[in-house]
Formats: C-alpha cells, structure tokens, sequence
C-alpha cells in the first residue's frame, strides 16, 4: 500500500503518464496548432524553396518549435508534403463535388475563379506534386467514350490531364493574368467544344 512520500510519487507518476498519453492523442488542441504551425511555415518555405530544399532544421527555427515535435507528428519532410498535398487534393475534390459535366463551361470557370482566388493554395500544391499520378484531374470518362469511343481512350485520358494542368501551372506562373473567363474560353478552344 502506498503511504506518504511514496503516495505523492506515485500520484505524480500516474499524473505524468496522463499527461503523457493526453499530450499524444490526435486531436489535442495543442498538437493540433503545433501541426498547423508547421504547416503554415512549410507553406511559406515552399514559396521560395523547392521541397528537396527544405529540411526539418529550418522548419523548427521558423516554428520555434523543437525537432520531437516534428518527429511526433511526421516522419520526415516528405511525409509532411504528402499528408499537406492530400489535405488539399481534398479541399479541391469538396470544390467539384456537384460538378456538372454537361454544364462544363460553368463547372470550368468556377474552377478557374477557384485558382484566380487561391494562387497560393495551387502554387503549392503543384510543388508537392512531385509525382505525376498527384495532379489535380476534373475528367469524366462517361463523356470521354460519349465523345472519342473506346478507341484509344486511355491516351486521350493521359492527354487532357497532363495538358489541363500544364495550361494552370502556366496561367499560375503568370500570376493568373487571363481572366477566369479568358482561361475558360481557352479550354473551350482547346479541346473543340467537346
């Protein structure tokens, strides 16, 4: 049985493994703004450095926040780049939830008005895009096979995203000058009307 000093150490100890698996857990608000923290600054690094630039050091000095934390929550930078790109692959896919592909020119230019008001957002997420298969892709097959048939669909396919988010690098790296619009009616111009 514990009694006195021994009560106290073993009160304090129970305590401090509370403390302990509280401080761990998902969605502690205080690691939930040390996340957050390092998102933003690995956002605002991401703007001047290219990804294989950035490392954890330079993470924790704009942060102020130490190493373990980084490690508490990620494993490495790349890990970090993936889980933020996903973040925001979802926020992207919620956008064109209720996509009307019939209605396209409108379902394009919200997408373009989506970019023109959010740079930063599509600048960063085409720099941890440093796989080809992660790029954004507003594409319905059912109208691909209406328009071309099955013939070598998989090509067009290929075509249409790589060339779709080359057109939006580009527009992006030009500081979105085009107008939504413009941008719309260029897509439109692009790809015949289809």
């Amino acid at each position: 049985m514990w009694r006195g000093k021994n009560n106290h150490q073993f009160a304090d100890k129970c305590w401090d493994n509370v403390k302990e698996v509280t401080m761990n857990v998902k969605n502690n608000k205080r690691r939930r703004e040390s996340v957050e923290k390092m998102e933003k600054a690995f956002v605002e690094l991401l703007q001047t450095r290219e990804l294989d630039r950035i490392t954890v050091s330079d993470l924790c000095k704009l942060t102020g926040l130490n190493r373990s934390t980084f490690y508490a929550n990620f494993m490495d930078i790349y890990d970090l780049a993936d889980k933020l790109r996903q973040t925001l692959e979802g926020e992207f896919s919620q956008l064109f939830a209720d996509y009307d592909y019939f209605n396209e020119r409108s379902g394009v230019l919200k997408m373009f008005t989506h970019i023109k008001e959010n740079q930063l957002f599509y600048n960063t997420y085409f720099k941890l895009c440093y796989d080809p298969s992660h790029q954004i892709s507003v594409y319905d097959p059912a109208r691909a096979m209406q328009e071309f048939g099955d013939t070598n669909i998989k090509y067009h396919v290929e075509f249409f995203r790589h060339g779709f988010n080359a057109i939006i690098k580009l527009w992006l790296a030009g500081g979105c000058q085009e107008s939504p619009e413009e941008m719309a009616e260029i897509l439109k111009q692009e790809y015949r009307g289809r």
